[in-house]
C-alpha cells in the first residue's frame, strides 16, 4: 500500500486539476470584476467598444482629435467585442482574461516538458495559477495584451521545437499559426519574445540534435535552415496579419517625448516602487533565486534557459541597472518595464517546478504545508495589491458627464477633464462626443501633447512641468480643436483656467464636478484625415487578426501522432533530483 501510494505520489498532476484551480481561484475574482481597477482595463473595453459598432473602421474619433486604432494589435479586444454579444463589454473583457489564464496554465506545462519532467511541469503549470507577476498584471497593470500573447507564445514553442529538431511539418503549421495568433494580440510579446523565449529553444534543439535513434538525429545544418524557415515564414505571416500596424507605425512613427515611467525608476533609491514592481510580482519565487541559478549553471541542457530568465530579469529591473537601456535603446523610454519580469517569471517556472518536486520528495508534507503557504500569500499579495495601492482611487459615476455632453448640442465641440483618473476611457465610451485626450499614448500625434514628456491631460499635475505645459498648450489652442468643455474634479486646475480665459458654467454630481466653457470657440471639424486608414486597411484589420485566431482554434485540433511527453525519457525517482529529462534514445 504505502509503495502504491508513493507511485501515486510521483505522478504528475492532472491538468485538469490544473484548470480546476484556475477557476477556483481567478473565476470569483473576474466575476467581481476586480480588473476594473486596473490601469489599463477600461482602455481595451474601450476599444471594444468601438470594434463592437465599427468592426471594419479602425479610426476612431473620440480621443485625440481623432486616432486610429490600427497602432494597437486588437485580437483580445476583438474577442470582448464578440463575447459582448451575450455577455456586455466588462464581462466579456472577463471572460477574454480568463481564457488567457486558462491558456497560460496549458502553456507553461508544455513549455516546461521542453526542460523538465512531466511531474516537474506539471508543478510549475499549477504554480503558474498564483503567480504574483501574472495577478500583478491582470489585476493592477490590466495589461491584457501581454496577459493573452504570452500564454499563446508558450503553447506555440513546443511546435517549434519540434519542427527544428524533428523536421515535422504538421509541428511546423502549427507553431507559424500560434506565432502570428500572438502577435495579433500583442506584438511586443513576439518581438521580446523572441529572445527570451524562442532563442533558448532553438539552442536546447541544437544541444539535442544527436539525441534520439539514427531517423531523429539532424545535422547542424538542418536545424539552422529549418530555423531559417519558419523565421521567414512566420515574419512574413505577422507582416500580413498586422499590415496595417506596420503601415501606420512606419508613416507615424512614435517620436513623442518620452514620458516618464516608476517601472523604469530605480529599485534601490525609490523602495516603494521596488516593492511594487519587484516585491508584489516575483513573490516568494525571490526565495528560489538561488536554487534557479544553481541548477541552471550546473545541468548543461538548462543553461539556454537561464540565459533567458536572466536576461529578462536583469532587463525587468529598469533602471536599477543599465541593462534595460543598453538592451531596449530607444524602446526602453517607451515601454514599461514589468512586463519583462512577467516573463522572468514564466521562465523561471520550470525551475521552481523541479524544486518543488524535490522538496516534497525529500520533506513531505510540512513542505507542501510551506509551499501551499507561499503560494497563497504571493497571489494574496498581488491580488490585494490592487487595493492597497489602487491604480485610481477615485470612485465616482462618470454618466452625468456623458448626459451632459449629448444634450443640447454639448456634444458638437470637444472636451477633457481634470482629475478623472482611468475613467476617461469610461467616460468615452458612455458619450458620442470626442476628447483631445486620451490613455494610448503612442497612437496620438497632437503636437501639444507629443511635445511634453506627459501622458494624460486629465493627470496633467502628477507629470510635474511637462504636464502644465502640456495642458497649458491644449487651452490656448482651444479654437483650434474645437475644444469648448473641461470637465474638473480637481480645483488645482482652478487657477490656471481661469487665467486662460475660461469660466464655470455649470456644475455635476452635487458640485463635485464643474464645467468650465470658453467663449467663441468654434465647435469641433474632422481633424487628423491624412492617418485616417483606408478602407482596404480596415477590411484587413477586421478578418486576418481575428481569422488568425480562428485558424489556430482549428490547426490545434489537428491530432498530434504521438504527444510531448513520449518524446522525453526522464530519469528514475532516484536520479531526478539531480538530472532533469533528456530526450528519447
Amino acid at each position: 500500500m504505502q509503495k502504491s501510494e508513493a507511485h501515486l505520489s510521483r505522478r504528475p498532476i492532472p491538468l485538469s486539476f490544473i484548470l480546476m484551480a484556475v477557476l477556483l481561484v481567478h473565476l470569483p475574482l473576474l466575476v467581481m470584476k476586480l480588473p476594473l481597477k486596473s490601469y489599463d482595463t477600461n482602455q481595451h473595453i474601450f476599444f471594444a467598444s468601438h470594434y463592437l459598432q465599427h468592426w471594419f473602421d479602425p479610426w476612431n474619433t473620440k480621443w485625440y482629435a481623432g486616432f486610429s486604432q490600427t497602432t494597437y494589435p486588437p485580437l483580445p479586444q476583438q474577442w470582448i467585442a464578440v463575447l459582448s454579444h451575450i455577455t456586455g463589454l466588462e464581462y466579456g473583457y472577463m471572460a477574454v482574461q480568463l481564457v488567457a489564464i486558462l491558456l497560460l496554465a496549458v502553456g507553461v506545462y508544455r513549455f516546461s516538458l521542453l526542460w523538465v519532467s512531466p511531474r516537474a511541469a506539471s508543478f510549475a503549470a499549477l504554480a503558474s495559477v498564483f503567480l504574483g507577476s501574472e495577478s500583478f498584471l491582470v489585476y493592477s497593470a490590466g495589461q491584457l495584451g501581454t496577459t493573452s500573447a504570452a500564454p499563446i507564445y508558450l503553447n506555440a514553442l513546443p511546435f517549434l521545437f519540434e519542427w527544428i529538431r524533428f523536421g515535422r511539418w504538421r509541428a511546423f503549421i502549427k507553431a507559424s499559426v500560434l506565432f502570428a495568433a500572438a502577435a495579433a494580440a500583442h506584438h511586443a510579446t513576439l518581438i521580446f519574445g523572441s529572445f527570451f523565449f524562442a532563442l533558448p529553444v532553438v539552442a536546447l534543439a541544437i544541444m539535442e540534435r544527436e539525441e534520439g535513434d539514427e531517423s531523429e538525429r539532424s545535422s547542424t545544418a538542418a536545424l539552422i535552415a529549418r530555423t531559417v524557415a519558419i523565421v521567414v515564414v512566420v515574419t512574413a505571416a505577422i507582416v500580413v496579419v498586422l499590415l496595417p500596424f506596420w503601415i501606420a507605425l512606419i508613416h507615424y512613427p512614435v517620436t513623442q517625448e518620452p514620458i516618464p515611467h516608476a517601472s523604469r525608476a530605480n529599485y534601490i533609491l525609490s523602495p516603494f516602487w521596488g516593492l511594487n514592481y519587484f516585491i508584489v510580482p516575483y513573490g516568494a519565487v525571490i526565495l528560489a533565486f538561488p536554487f534557479i541559478f544553481w541548477r541552471g549553471a550546473a545541468v548543461h541542457r538548462l543553461r539556454p534557459l537561464l540565459v533567458g530568465f536572466w536576461l529578462a530579469f536583469l532587463v525587468g529591473l529598469g533602471g536599477t541597472t543599465p541593462v534595460s537601456q543598453l538592451v531596449l535603446r530607444r524602446a526602453g523610454e517607451v515601454i514599461t518595464m514589468e512586463r519583462f519580469s512577467y516573463w522572468a517569471t514564466l521562465l523561471a517556472l520550470p525551475f521552481i517546478g523541479v524544486l518543488v518536486t524535490e522538496l516534497i520528495d525529500r520533506f513531505k508534507t510540512p513542505a507542501i504545508a510551506t509551499i501551499c503557504t507561499l503560494a497563497a500569500l504571493t497571489c494574496g499579495l498581488a491580488v490585494a495589491w490592487s487595493t492597497i495601492h489602487p491604480p485610481d482611487a477615485q470612485e465616482f459615476d462618470t454618466k452625468p458627464v456623458a448626459d451632459w455632453l449629448d444634450r443640447d448640442g454639448h456634444d458638437h465641440y470637444r472636451y477633457i477633464t481634470l482629475g478623472f483618473g482611468n475613467k476617461i476611457a469610461r467616460l468615452a465610451m458612455q458619450t458620442d462626443a470626442g476628447s483631445v485626450d486620451g490613455e494610448w499614448n503612442s497612437a496620438r500625434q497632437l503636437p501639444e501633447l507629443t511635445a511634453h514628456g506627459a501622458g494624460t491631460l486629465t493627470s496633467s499635475k502628477f507629470f510635474g512641468k511637462n504636464g502644465i505645459d502640456a495642458l497649458r498648450a491644449m487651452l490656448e489652442h482651444a479654437d483650434h480643436y474645437g475644444l469648448k468643455w473641461v470637465f474638473v474634479r480637481d480645483h488645482y486646475y482652478d487657477p490656471l483656467l481661469a487665467f486662460a480665459g475660461w469660466r464655470p458654467v455649470d456644475n455635476l454630481n452635487d458640485h463635485t464636478i464643474i464645467v468650465w466653457s470658453k467663449d467663441g470657440v468654434p465647435p469641433a471639424t474632422p481633424l487628423n484625415a491624412p492617418q485616417i486608414p483606408p478602407h482596404w486597411q480596415g477590411l484587413l484589420w477586421g478578418l486576418l487578426p481575428f481569422g488568425c485566431s480562428i485558424l489556430a482554434i482549428l490547426v490545434l485540433l489537428i491530432p498530434e501522432r504521438r504527444p510531448l511527453e513520449s518524446r522525453i525519457a526522464f530519469p528514475s525517482p532516484a536520479e531526478e533530483e539531480y538530472v532533469p529529462g533528456r530526450l528519447a534514445s
